[in-house]
């Protein structure tokens, strides 16, 4: 996984919409997500490139179709990277001072 460009990817506020549109339902067309943006055809398609250099959209021909899915992996990775680690800090610390509470 190149962490770059999955942050690179996210940084911006319409691709984030975009992945959305997918988890929501997954696996549709340039023409129906640029529908739900109200972007150009060609504006989506760059921000779909760019998930998709991110391997965080793949894509499926169904006849002339093409289909975008949600791909998580890569922000799975991402999560278990660099959020997992700083959640087992805090929830240490919860319950220490649950602990600490619990005497007095």
């Amino acid at each position: 996984m190149d962490d770059d460009k999955v942050f690179k990817a996210l940084a911006d506020p319409t691709r984030r919409r975009l992945l959305d549109l997918l988890c929501e339902r997954n696996g549709q067309t340039l023409g129906s997500l640029c529908e739900q943006i109200d972007m150009a055809r060609q504006s989506t398609a760059q921000h779909i490139g760019i998930l998709e250099a991110a391997q965080l959209v793949s894509t499926v021909w169904r006849g002339r179709e093409k289909l975008h899915f949600i791909n998580p992996v890569p922000l799975h990775e991402v999560y278990e990277r660099w959020v997992r680690k700083f959640e087992r800090q805090r929830l240490t610390l919860l319950h220490d001072l649950k602990n600490e509470l619990e005497k007095e």
